[in-house]
């Protein structure tokens, strides 16, 4: 199987780019344009499921309206192959070392199980609330330490919303905001108060959604100063907001 990276292009940019991401604000962070190769899009996109196939687990609630991967069997055997292949080249050993040089963290694990992660999709009026995510993986018993997001929405208006929102640890303030554009990809480090989320409902007409692959690593040791006891996700309100 021959990588959509360029492997060698990628160290590069991780080791580049890491004196920017360790210092950004609210918390370690940077988004690569045109990170995922167009004829990976292409691919991707031939054999994304439509919002009316079985593959999707729909949740509504008041903080989530989103479809992500149906409980229940193993994840990797639901996909389409061309989706499946470029998960397997997310967790390959050449992607965490591109990510070990971009956020300096050592002894990062991939997650084959896909637990919360995998290809995602947000119809009209869809929403993901500001939040910080669940620490431990229910599994492996591994610490959460960075997501990997990337984008598949061709032709994305910003007037349809969508954008990922990064908040300061105070929940007083938006740091940073990201259009979901096709080859776009957002990395962070996640912690007990790495606030994000698309917090808006989704104003994109009807057949068009906002499409995403999500990638989650772990180590074997929390960082320090983490919080030692599992929890899930910690939900927060903007100020004003109440839901």
């Amino acid at each position: 199987m021959t990588y959509v990276w360029d492997m060698a292009k990628l160290f590069d940019i991780g080791r580049t780019h890491a004196p920017a991401y360790r210092a950004a604000s609210p918390f370690p962070h940077a988004c690569f344009d045109d990170f995922l190769p167009a004829p990976a899009i292409d691919e991707v996109l031939a054999e994304f499921p439509p919002a009316d196939s079985p593959y999707w687990s729909t949740k509504v609630y008041s903080d989530t309206i989103k479809q992500d991967t149906t409980p229940g069997l193993g994840t990797e055997t639901k996909m389409p192959s061309a989706i499946r292949r470029l998960m397997w080249q997310l967790n390959s050993g050449a992607f965490l070392i591109f990510l070990r040089h971009l956020t300096g963290i050592r002894g990062l694990v991939p997650d084959p199980y896909l637990f919360g992660g995998g290809i995602h999709q947000i119809l009209p009026g869809g929403l993901l609330k500001i939040h910080a995510d669940f620490n431990i993986h229910e599994f492996l018993g591994l610490h959460r330490r960075i997501n990997v997001l990337i984008y598949l929405n061709r032709d994305w208006r910003p007037e349809w919303g969508g954008q990922i929102e990064l908040w300061s640890r105070d929940m007083t303030r938006r740091e940073a905001s990201f259009d979901p554009i096709a080859g776009r990809c957002v990395i962070f480090n996640t912690s007990d108060d790495s606030y994000h989320g698309h917090p808006n409902p989704l104003a994109c007409p009807e057949g068009v959604t906002r499409k995403s692959i999500a990638m989650y690593y772990y180590t074997a040791e929390a960082p320090a100063g983490a919080a030692t006891k599992r929890h899930n996700t910690l939900w927060q309100r903007r100020p004003g907001e109440n839901y």
